[in-house]
């Protein structure tokens, strides 16, 4: 199984149930698609290093998984469409 590693950034706005909602949502889609979360780290609001979509902070979540599927480019393109994301980035970590 390959690992790979997904921070992605919430807007800071949403309510704790909202946000608690979308990592829950990523999580199961996941695990829906054959994954298996390894680490899931709330790291909470932080300031952003430079203005998007006009928000200065953000709501980050560090998810790492174990995959053998395209997971990865599911899970992004779910993350794309979805409004509650201001940014992503999935890397693949270990060999």
């Amino acid at each position: 199984m390959r690992q790979y590693e997904t921070m992605y950034v919430l807007k800071p706005d949403l309510e704790p149930e909202q946000t608690a909602e979308v990592v829950a949502k990523y999580q199961s889609l996941v695990t829906e698609h054959g994954g298996q979360i390894d680490e899931l780290q709330e790291i909470g609001k932080r300031r952003l290093a430079y203005e998007i979509d006009h928000q200065r902070e953000g709501y980050y979540v560090l998810m790492q998984y174990s995959t053998d599927t395209n997971l990865t480019q599911e899970l992004e393109r779910v993350m794309r469409i979805d409004d509650a994301i201001l940014r992503y980035l999935t890397v693949r970590i270990g060999e």
